[in-house]
């Protein structure tokens, strides 16, 4: 079973102190909320979770069967979706998804590249420019570079952003499909999204 493990967490920007004193542990086929006020922190955890930020204090384990990971264990195995994740806008999407696969050190082929498109709604767009996308297209081509390893650990943060109805029903589906066998962390303060939730983080207060 695949674990991440938050220990005493705390984080600083210079004398501003974002969080202090977070703990958690979260298994495959779980899931997370980290709710909050906004500017509570809530994103800030994510990329401490991560390893983005470095914690000022506390420690973060990734593990699979008692044993952590290794860092490049840890990026083979998770995956982010992001408002501030930046998809390349002279790129098509198909071509976003092999650039992305690449940099990874994996590869994708057609088959698995329309799977993909077609899973979020964006079968028959794959030729087109990211730059002619929709913030909600984006957001769904988000989910599609998140899917394509498999992720043992989902994290999201405000994981609805800019989706309309029937985008909101496809990341609902694809929550509960991961939260039956995966590590799901979700950042929000969205009802609908935390009804997903087997447990709790609560920032700012």
């Amino acid at each position: 079973m695949y674990r991440l493990t938050a220990k005493a967490l705390a984080k600083r920007f210079g004398s501003r102190k974002v969080f202090s004193d977070i703990s958690f542990e979260v298994g495959s086929g779980e899931v997370l909320a980290i709710v909050g006020p906004n500017g509570s922190g809530k994103s800030t955890l994510l990329m401490t979770l991560l390893g983005e930020y470095r914690p000022s204090k506390g420690e973060v384990i990734f593990s699979n069967d008692g044993s952590p990971l290794e860092e490049a264990s840890v990026q083979a195995t998770t995956s982010l979706v992001s408002p501030y994740l930046n998809l390349y806008d002279s790129l098509t999407a198909e071509e976003n998804l092999v650039f992305f696969a690449s940099v990874a050190g994996a590869s994708v082929t057609g088959k698995t590249i329309n799977g993909l498109l077609s899973r979020v709604g964006l079968e028959g767009r794959g030729a087109d420019l990211v730059r002619a996308y929709s913030s909600g297209m984006k957001q769904r081509l988000k989910y599609a570079l998140a899917l394509m390893n498999g992720p043992e650990f989902l994290l999201l943060d405000e994981p609805t952003s800019n989706l309309d109805d029937q985008g909101k029903a496809i990341v609902y589906e694809i929550i509960e499909e991961y939260a039956g066998r995966a590590v799901v962390v979700i950042a929000t303060n969205e009802s609908e999204e935390q009804r997903f939730a087997s447990q709790f983080c609560r920032l700012g207060g």
